[in-house]
C-alpha cells in the first residue's frame, strides 16, 4: 500500500524568496507593522505544532518522500531546500530536518506553471500606483484558478509516478490545493490536522 500524509501550509516571507520583503512591505502597508509581527509569531507557533506532529508519528523516514509545495522538478531540489531554510523558512527547516532522519525530498512541481505565477506576483509587488496593483491583482484572479488547477494536476501524476508501494508520501502543501482529490485510489489519504474549516467548507 501507498500512504500520504497531508500536511497543511501557511506560508511565511521566508518562503516567498527574492520578493519576501516586497510582500512584506505590502502587507505592513495594508494592515500595520503589529498586525504582521502578531500574525508572524501565530504562523511560528503553527509550524512548531506542525514539527510536533510529525515527530511524533515516528514514520520509517527511509521509506519516506517528502514532496514540497513550490518545490520545482529540477534536480537540485536539496539546493533550493537549504537555502530557503537558511533565510528563515520554518516548512523548509523542518523538511530538512526529516531529511536529516533518512527522508527523501522529491522534486514536486512544474517549473514552468510556477513561473507562471511567480510572474503574477511580480506584477503585483512591483506596481508603481495603487491602480496598477489593482490591475494587476485582476489579472492574475482572471487566472489563478487555471494555474492553481493545473499545478495540483502535475503534483498529483508527480506523486503516482514517484512513490513506491509500502512508501509515505508527506505533501506540504496550501490549503486551496486539491491534490487529494486527483491521486489514483491506490494511495490511502490521510490528514495531518483534520477537519480544518476550508477543507469542510469543500465538502458540503
Amino acid at each position: 500500500m501507498r500512504r500520504l500524509i497531508y500536511v497543511p501550509i501557511i506560508h511565511t516571507m521566508a518562503d516567498m524568496g527574492s520578493k519576501s520583503e516586497a510582500l512584506r512591505q505590502e502587507s505592513i502597508r495594508r494592515f500595520g507593522v503589529e498586525s504582521w509581527e502578531r500574525s508572524r509569531r501565530v504562523i511560528d507557533d503553527v509550524w512548531e505544532g506542525i514539527r510536533a506532529k510529525l515527530l511524533i508519528r515516528n514514520l520509517p523516514w527511509e521509506r519516506v518522500r517528502i514532496y514540497q509545495d513550490g518545490l520545482p522538478v529540477s534536480g537540485k531540489e536539496l539546493e533550493i531546500a537549504r537555502g530557503v531554510a537558511a533565510q528563515g523558512s520554518k516548512n523548509y527547516q523542518i523538511v530538512l530536518e526529516l531529511v536529516d532522519k533518512g527522508a527523501k525530498l522529491i522534486g514536486t512541481e512544474s517549473p514552468e506553471l510556477l513561473l507562471r505565477e511567480y510572474a503574477h506576483v511580480k506584477q503585483i509587488t512591483e506596481a508603481q500606483t495603487d491602480a496598477e496593483r489593482e490591475e494587476a491583482k485582476r489579472s492574475y484572479a482572471a487566472e489563478s484558478a487555471e494555474i492553481l488547477k493545473a499545478r495540483d494536476t502535475f503534483i498529483a501524476q508527480r506523486i503516482a509516478e514517484t512513490l513506491e508501494e509500502g512508501e509515505v508520501a508527506l505533501l506540504f502543501l496550501g490549503m486551496m490545493h486539491e491534490v487529494d482529490r486527483l491521486l489514483p485510489e491506490g494511495i490511502q489519504v490521510e490528514f495531518l490536522i483534520d477537519r480544518l474549516p476550508l477543507w469542510d467548507a469543500k465538502e458540503r
